[in-house]
C-alpha cells in the first residue's frame, strides 16, 4: 500500500526530466494533518525537508512524479508507522502465554517462593499435632495447651514490621533467606530445648515466630518486582498455594515421622529440608528482573513493560534509610480496612490451624493420625482454590472490571464463605461432614488472598512491606487473642461451637468494613512530597 503526499502541481507541469534539464525544485513540506501524526517525523525520514529533490527520478524510486497530480509515495512499511502506536514504536512485548508463563524465570521464582512458604506453614503445624502427646505426658491442661501453641506467635508479633522495613530497604531475596534459616534453627533444636525445660521449648518456639515473621512481607515484596499487576493474584495464589499444602504436609506427615522417629523426629526433618532451601534459592534466584542473568529479553521487557518501570526501593543509596510515614499509614482508611481484614484472616486460620486436630479428636473421638487427616484435606482443597480464584481474579481485571470492585469481591467471598460454613461444622453430625463443611470454609477462605494479601502491594507500593508488617502485627494479635481464647473458652463455657459461632460472626462483620472503606487504587501516603513538587510546578 502507497500513501500520496501532494507537492505543488506548478513545479512540474509540463516538465521533462533528464541530465540536461534542471528546473529549480521547490522545497518539500508536509501538510499539518501529517504533523499531528505520532512518528510522523520517523515515517518521513527518505524525504528531505531543506533540499531539493534529485533531478534524476527513475521509475522505480520511492518516489514517483506524475504530470498533473504529482504526489510523493510513501511505501507501505512507512505507512504502517503512520498507523503505529507509540506503545509499539517502543517496542512493548505482546501478552504472555501460558507457555512462557510456566516456564518464565518469574514463575521460578514464585515456585521457590511456594516452597519457602511451605515450609514456613509446615514448620508452625508440626506443634499443632506434637501437643496432643506432650500434653498428655507433661499433664498439660488445655488452657495452657494453648499457651504453648500462641509461643509462636510471641515472636510473630515482634518481627512484622521491623521485618517489613528491612524488606523494603533490602529486597525480599536477602532477608527470606536469612528468615528461612534462622526458622529452620529453631526447628531443628525444638526437641532439645523440650528436653531441657519448658522455658527453653517456648523460646525456641518463639524464636521460631521472629523468623517466620518476614516470610509474607518477603512474598509480596518478589511478587511486586517481578509480576506486573495482571499478574500478581495469580502469583500471591501460587505462592499461597505452596502455604496452604505445607499446612497439609505437616498435618499428615508428623503423625507418620512421630510413629518412625519419635514425637521429635518431623522438627529434625523439617529443619534440616529449612537449610537445603537456603542454598537453592541463593544460587537460582535475584532480588529483581533486572539481576536475573538468566532472564530472556521478551521477558524482561514484558514485566517492565506491563508493570512499574522501577521502584523507589531498589535506586535507594544505602546510606539514606527512609523512616516509612507510620502516621500517615494509619490515618487512612484504606489502611484500617487492610488491618481488620489481616486481623480476622489470622484469627480464623490459627484457630482452625491450631485446634482442629483436638476438635475431631474431642467432638468426635477420632485418634491422632485421622484427626490430622480430617485436617489437612481442607488445606489442600484451599491451596487449588487459591490458586483459581487468583487466575478468575486477573481475568476480571483484564477484562475491565476496576481493581477495586475485583478486590471487594474476593474479599467477601473470603469472608462471607467461611462463616457460612462454620455454622454448618458447628451443626455437623459425623467426621466426615464436618471435614466437608470444614473443606469449604478453608476452601472459600483463599479468595481472601485476591482480596486484601493483593491489596497490600496496590495501594502502596513503595511500603508495601512495612503496611504488610503493621497488618501482620494486628493479625498476630488477633492471632494470640483466637489461639489462647479458645482454650479458656472451652474451659470456662465447655463448647467449641460456641467458639467457632463467634467466628463465623467476625468473619460476617469483618467482611462489611472492608466493603466499605477499601480501594484498589494506589493512596498518596506521601502528602508533604506531594505538596512540594506541587509548589515547584507553580
Amino acid at each position: 500500500m502507497n500513501i500520496a503526499i501532494p507537492l505543488h502541481r506548478t513545479a512540474f507541469s509540463n516538465t521533462h526530466l533528464n541530465e540536461t534539464t534542471k528546473p529549480e525544485f521547490p522545497k518539500f513540506q508536509h501538510s499539518s494533518r501529517f504533523a499531528e501524526l505520532p512518528n510522523s517525523h520517523a515515517c518521513l525520514r527518505n524525504v528531505s525537508l531543506t533540499t531539493p529533490l534529485p533531478p534524476t527520478i527513475s521509475s522505480s524510486s520511492r518516489l514517483r512524479i506524475q504530470p498533473r497530480s504529482s504526489r510523493v509515495r510513501v511505501s507501505s512499511d512507512d505507512a504502517a508507522r503512520l498507523n503505529s502506536s507509540p506503545e509499539e514504536e517502543e517496542g512493548t512485548p505482546p501478552p504472555s502465554s501460558f507457555a512462557e508463563f510456566i516456564t518464565s524465570e518469574r514463575v521460578k521464582v514464585v515456585a521457590m517462593l511456594g516452597l519457602a512458604l511451605a515450609l514456613c506453614n509446615a514448620d508452625r503445624v508440626v506443634m499443632s499435632v506434637a501437643i496432643v502427646p506432650l500434653s498428655l505426658s507433661r499433664g498439660w491442661s488445655r488452657s495452657f495447651s494453648g499457651i504453648v501453641q500462641s509461643s509462636f506467635l510471641w515472636g510473630y508479633l515482634i518481627s512484622p514490621i521491623a521485618g517489613g522495613t528491612l524488606v523494603d530497604y533490602y529486597g525480599g531475596k536477602v532477608v527470606m533467606a536469612w528468615g528461612v534459616a534462622l526458622w529452620s534453627l529453631a526447628t531443628f533444636l525444638t526437641p532439645w530445648a523440650a528436653e531441657t525445660s519448658l522455658w527453653a521449648l517456648l523460646a525456641m518456639r518463639a524464636l521460631l515466630g521472629i523468623a517466620e515473621g518476614v516470610a509474607l512481607p518477603c512474598m509480596n515484596n518478589m511478587v511486586s518486582r517481578w509480576f506486573p499487576k495482571t499478574e500478581r493474584a495469580r502469583a500471591v495464589g501460587l505462592a499461597m498455594a505452596g502455604f496452604q499444602l505445607g499446612s497439609a504436609i505437616g498435618l499428615t506427615l508428623s503423625p507418620i515421622l512421630m510413629s518412625q522417629g519419635g514425637i521429635f523426629g518431623p522438627f529434625v526433618i523439617f529443619g534440616l529440608s529449612g537449610f537445603l532451601w537456603v542454598l537453592v534459592w541463593l544460587s537460582a534466584t535475584s532480588s529483581t528482573p533486572e539481576r536475573n542473568p538468566q532472564i530472556s529479553k521478551y521477558e524482561l521487557e514484558y514485566i517492565l513493560g506491563k508493570g512499574q518501570k522501577s521502584f523507589p526501593t531498589e535506586n535507594k543509596t544505602k546510606t539514606t534509610k527512609v523512616i516509612p510515614p507510620f502516621r500517615r499509614l494509619l490515618s487512612k482508611l484504606p489502611t484500617w480496612s487492610l488491618i481488620v481484614a489481616n486481623a480476622m484472616h489470622s484469627w480464623g486460620f490459627f484457630v482452625i490451624l491450631s485446634w482442629m486436630p483436638i476438635y475431631f479428636n474431642s467432638i468426635y473421638h477420632v485418634d491422632l493420625r485421622q484427626a490430622a487427616w480430617f485436617s489437612a484435606v481442607p488445606w489442600s482443597v484451599m491451596a487449588i482454590m487459591g490458586y483459581f480464584g487468583g487466575m478468575w481474579s486477573d481475568m476480571l481485571i483484564q477484562s475491565g472490571t476496576s481493581v477495586t470492585l475485583t478486590r471487594k469481591i474476593f474479599q467477601s467471598i473470603g469472608f462471607v464463605g467461611p462463616g457460612i460454613a462454620l455454622i454448618g461444622l458447628i451443626s455437623a453430625k459425623s467426621p466426615s461432614i464436618a471435614s466437608a463443611w470444614l473443606t469449604l470454609a478453608v476452601g472459600l477462605k483463599s479468595f481472601s488472598h485476591s482480596g486484601f494479601l493483593v491489596n497490600l502491594q496496590e495501594i502502596a507500593p513503595q511500603y508495601s512491606g512495612v503496611l504488610h508488617g503493621i497488618s501482620n502485627t494486628a493479625g498476630t494479635l488477633a492471632a494470640i487473642l483466637g489461639t489462647v481464647g479458645t482454650g479458656f473458652f472451652v474451659e470456662l463455657v465447655g463448647s467449641f461451637q460456641g467458639f467457632l459461632l463467634l467466628t463465623s460472626i467476625l468473619y460476617f462483620l469483618s467482611a462489611l468494613f472492608y466493603i466499605l472503606f477499601s480501594t484498589g487504587e494506589r493512596v498518596n501516603f506521601d502528602e508533604t512530597v506531594s505538596l512540594a513538587k506541587h509548589s515547584d510546578d507553580i
